[in-house]
């Protein structure tokens, strides 16, 4: 416990030399070391040039002294001494961006009086801590370590004590005229009548998880000296060890009042005063070597002006300096702090490695597991700035001239430049447009070594992360997949002239008044993929060649690799000056915001897993999603299919490729083949391709030993496994598809003509075939030159989408002076709407624009 005598002790050792002091000091408050000890080591020291003088001498002047020097000063300037102990501060750097916060493993959660406490400031808002208690408890079981710093003592005192003082009242008065209704309480007094109320609510919330909690109760000289920062942090460290969650307290009961930042305040002392729960939280964290610190209070996070005020916008990233240049106002509703005090001990903790973020944890919306899975809630400070593009708090100058567009955010600012690379390409003629595409198309030749590099950077990592089977084909790329790369593109270069601005119909309205309808582009696109790299070169010469400005997001797996495909792309682009047109995007956070962009974004199309799909199906908020949820591609072998054939085309649908999405999942046989070599025969094939089946519900009850039954029969493997089940004839095998297949690809294999035309009509899939392997189903093979996606929806596009489904249509109407009124009933003209032969496709409008 620290006491006068020792701070004179302290102070008085600052006129050692400093070697000698730091060595002593340590000793000197070493608490097993008796008074009279301390005293003989320091004076010993303080008079250690005086070598020949006696030891009882030297004790004797420490007597003199102690009478005579002012013990108020000593005191102040000792404490502000031992201040200057610097922090125990890990090496670790903070979170470079949010989806690095899911490996966070220790947290420190600082809870505001505001987030806790009643709106009357009168008790605790029970709701609210129920649901962080929750959360808390279920990051405590998955493996994390979670500490709480909480508030809220004062007000469960203050609750408790009122309700005391109007028990011990008299009935006169309280009926008293002049008696209030407001009863003053010293918060030092409210916070010793709370604390083990706080504490036992705290208890029984946990009890309910199946967890322990264990308070530690601390004040600011606590952190003023190296041995009682080492005793906290031992405390801390076994408390976490065994799965018990801290909860921390500022004992207010005795808290002095807070004094001056000096760390802050420019004295580089290197610790940050204790003097609300912010400041408490950041020192705790530093202290015990957290990866992560959140301090939720009653707004969303950092914003550039005091929220409400005309023009504040919210800040969902901030960067050391940010902070510098917003206004603050006002402090908590209840507690000492406020958002300056939270900003000032994010920034503190953020320097010393701990990752930070602001949040609001008034709403029950699972704020803490939000932050923790790297979703965009908060304010998230970080010390890294992305490249590119400048973040958040930069103005632009909007295109119509002039008027700035203040706090734009990065996404915000790469879909305002796709906008504008759409037009770019829209003012290009289609010549110039397929001279970037055959230069891309170049350059995957050119520069083949350099992706391939790339590419086996991704892939080693992706073994380093255990990625394998039908994940790792996707992302692999080789020399035969650049070559068709090459070739796709020039397809789509040879046919770029039939493209944008092709008129499709033309219709003469009445005399001197011609309407024309002709192809536009859509405008904006955002193509999300997984896995594949091979995909972006195929959907950016799609977008160059369809004049669409392109936002493209790749799976992190092939970061790498689409890093130098796209540098690719811009270089193509930059023949003719539209480098903006194409963007990378580089995180996931930025995906949800986009999806929010519906000024800016006119279509979203996903490729990859039904999960993803799903997901940006629900996150989009007004812009149209193309794609399909999954594959699960059919083949019937029908009673009158040719076996040879049959066999060529299950094996070809199934093995050619197992990955791709166009890969047969399940294959149906005719029952009259169920006990006949042909059945034999097929089931020897996908054994010999170590294709693994898996029986439906029909057959797996006619076989005595077999394989288990599958599942379900609406699984997509992805892999050399396929689910096979019996059916009675073309009507069953139709009615199976439409109840578990995904409308996507299916197939019939037979002779009779009849049979597979009831089929293909019947089948309401995107694509269906007789006598075909379902790998046809692809862009390329469609002599589309590639795919920007395959289809399932019902709606504008259906199917491998090329650069048909990326173009939509204006009408382009050329009158003489008509107005509405001369058609009218008794007017001078009259309409005589009559077809005329469009252009042969050719391109009629060279530069329309959307």
């Amino acid at each position: 416990m620290w006491n006068p005598t020792m701070a004179s002790f302290a102070s008085l050792s600052r006129a050692v030399s400093a070697s000698t002091t730091a060595t002593h000091l340590k000793t000197l408050l070493n608490p097993e070391i008796s008074f009279l000890q301390q005293s003989r080591l320091l004076f010993s020291n303080l008079s250690h040039r005086n070598s020949q003088a006696p030891t009882t001498a030297r004790t004797g002047i420490n007597d003199g002294h102690l009478q005579r020097l002012s013990t108020h000063n000593l005191i102040a300037n000792s404490m502000s001494s031992l201040r200057s102990v610097s922090t125990t501060a890990g090496c670790k750097k903070s979170a470079t961006s949010r989806a690095e916060l899911k490996s966070s493993k220790r947290i420190v959660l600082k809870l505001g009086s505001a987030v806790i406490t009643r709106d009357d400031e009168c008790g605790l808002a029970l709701g609210r801590l129920a649901s962080i208690v929750e959360q808390v408890s279920e990051l405590q079981s998955s493996g994390r370590q979670v500490v709480l710093v909480t508030s809220g003592a004062v007000a469960f005192g203050k609750q408790r004590l009122r309700h005391e003082v109007m028990l011990s009242k008299s009935i006169k008065q309280t009926l008293a005229p002049n008696s209030s209704s407001i009863i003053q309480m010293d918060s030092r007094a409210c916070a010793a009548a709370g604390q083990s109320g706080l504490m036992s609510l705290y208890e029984a919330m946990f009890s309910q998880y199946g967890l322990t909690t264990a308070q530690v109760l601390v004040t600011k000289p606590d952190f003023y000296h190296d041995y009682t920062r080492s005793n906290l942090r031992g405390t801390m460290q076994e408390l976490l060890r065994m799965n018990i969650i801290p909860i921390i307290n500022s004992n207010d009961a005795v808290v002095p009042p807070p004094e001056e930042d000096k760390d802050l305040a420019g004295v580089r002392t290197g610790v940050i005063s204790i003097k609300d729960n912010d400041s408490l939280a950041a020192r705790l964290a530093i202290e015990i070597n957290a990866d992560l610190l959140v301090l939720l209070s009653d707004v969303d996070g950092i914003f550039s002006a005091p929220p409400g005020q005309e023009g504040a916008s919210f800040l969902d990233t901030v960067y050391p300096g940010d902070t510098a240049f917003i206004e603050f106002k006002g402090t908590s509703r209840v507690g000492l702090g406020g958002m300056e005090s939270k900003v000032k001990a994010a920034n503190w903790a953020l320097e010393r490695g701990c990752s930070v973020v602001i949040g609001n944890g008034m709403n029950r919306d699972d704020i803490v597991l939000n932050i923790l899975n790297g979703r965009k809630v908060g304010t998230f400070f970080t010390e890294t700035k992305p490249t590119g593009v400048s973040p958040e708090m930069q103005a632009i100058k909007a295109r119509d001239g002039g008027r700035l567009l203040q706090a734009l955010t990065s996404e915000q600012m790469q879909a305002i430049k796709a906008r504008d690379g759409d037009r770019q390409l829209q003012a290009l003629t289609s010549e110039q447009r397929a001279e970037v595409i055959i230069r891309l198309a170049d350059l995957l030749i050119e520069r083949s070594s350099t992706i391939m590099a790339a590419n086996r950077r991704d892939i080693d990592e992706a073994r380093l992360s255990n990625m394998t089977g039908p994940n790792l084909s996707r992302l692999a790329l080789t020399d035969a997949k650049l070559k068709s790369l090459s070739d796709g593109l020039r397809q789509i270069a040879a046919t770029s002239h039939k493209n944008v601005g092709r008129e499709i119909k033309r219709t003469l309205l009445s005399d001197g008044m011609l309407l024309r309808q002709v192809t536009v582009p859509i405008g904006v696109l955002m193509v999300i993929f997984e896995s594949r790299p091979d995909c972006l070169p195929q959907v950016a010469a799609l977008a160059i060649s369809s004049a669409n400005g392109l936002l493209l997001k790749g799976g992190k797996e092939a970061s790498y690799s689409n890093e130098v495909l796209h540098s690719l792309v811009e270089e193509a682009l930059e023949m003719h000056d539209a480098k903006d047109a194409v963007a990378l995007i580089s995180t996931r956070e930025q995906v949800g915001d986009l999806l929010k962009m519906s000024d800016d974004i006119d279509l979203v199309i996903p490729r990859g897993s039904k999960e993803m799909v799903q997901l940006i199906q629900q996150q989009s908020e007004g812009i149209p999603v193309l794609g399909h949820s999954e594959g699960i591609c059919h083949v019937y072998i029908d009673e009158e299919a040719d076996l040879d054939m049959a066999l060529k085309i299950i094996r070809d649908s199934k093995c050619d490729y197992p990955a791709a999405c166009n890969a047969m999942e399940t294959l149906l046989i005719h029952k009259k083949f169920r006990h006949t070599q042909v059945f034999e025969d097929i089931l020897d094939m996908l054994r010999a391709e170590n294709v693994k089946f898996n029986p439906g519900p029909r057959l797996a009850r006619s076989l005595k030993f077999g394989p288990r039954e599958a599942d379900s029969m609406s699984i997509e493997y992805g892999g050399l496994e396929c689910a096979v089940e019996i059916v009675d004839d073309v009507t069953g095998a139709i009615n199976h598809v439409h109840k578990h297949g995904s409308s996507h690809t299916d197939v019939i294999v037979t002779n009779n003509e009849e049979t597979a035309d009831e089929f293909m009509k019947n089948v309401d899939s995107a694509c269906v075939f007789h006598n075909a392997s379902t790998r046809f189903s692809d862009g390329y093979r469609f002599g589309l030159g590639a795919e920007v996606g395959i289809s399932t929806t019902r709606i504008h596009a259906r199917g491998p989408v090329g650069v048909e489904g990326l173009l939509t249509t204006k009408w382009i109407l050329e009158g003489s002076g008509d107005t509405v009124q001369e058609y009218a009933a008794g007017g001078s003209k009259m309409f005589v709407h009559q077809e005329l032969e469009v252009e042969n496709g050719e391109e009629v409008l060279e530069s329309s624009s959307a």
